[in-house]
């Protein structure tokens, strides 16, 4: 059976009244209200059926922008364990060129500033694609981007400042790849004071 819809009723009512034009006028005050109902039924499935696109419209761009959110950050991170691979290394450059500084002498020389290019174009390689090296060196301990690993009484550097660097931290476009390990000053007094303290 079809379905009739409500431009059907419209349809049918209005043939009603053109085979009826003499109906009497409570009939036709009748069938007036039944159109102004249909109308406003109408009306409102219209307003239903907009306020559903709206709504629509706005989870698909919002799913689109999230969308484009998470495949720049993919993009962006996406280096991350090459690049923590590659800071070991880093990490055995630099025992090389401070092993190679420590000995001395004209035929180290010449390892050493081998050692030196090697790491500078190795450096500079990663630094393109947005590594960044943390200065924790003489700076106030951070523990967003530092990690200590001991504490030493000093009385040159100020209290919680970085005394040491121990290995260093990096970071990938802004972010924490892996924190400096470091060694933090403390104040002599308050080495003292614990000193004093323990049975």
């Amino acid at each position: 059976m079809k379905k009739e819809t409500a431009h059907d009723d419209i349809t049918r009512s209005a043939g009603d009244r053109s085979e009826g034009e003499d109906a009497p006028p409570e009939t036709a005050a009748a069938e007036v209200a039944a159109d102004e109902a249909l109308v406003r039924t109408l009306t409102g499935e219209r307003d239903e059926l907009r306020d559903l696109l709206i709504r629509k419209q706005a989870e698909f761009e919002n799913f689109r922008k999230r969308t484009e959110r998470e495949r720049a950050e993919f993009a962006q991170f996406a280096l991350a364990d090459f690049m923590k691979e590659l800071l070991n290394v880093l990490d055995s450059f630099e025992l090389a060129l401070k092993n190679a500084e420590a000995v001395g002498g004209q035929g180290r020389q010449g390892i050493h500033q081998g050692y030196e290019l090697t790491y500078k174009q190795l450096l500079e390689s990663l630094q393109r694609f947005g590594l960044e090296t943390i200065d924790a060196q003489g700076s106030e301990f951070d523990p967003h981007v530092h990690q200590a690993v001991s504490t030493q009484p000093s009385s040159e550097v100020a209290d919680g400042m970085v005394l040491k660097e121990l290995r260093r931290g990096y970071l990938l476009k802004g972010r924490l790849l892996r924190p400096a390990m470091v060694t933090v000053a403390s104040s002599p007094d308050s080495e003292h004071e614990q000193d004093t303290n323990t049975p």
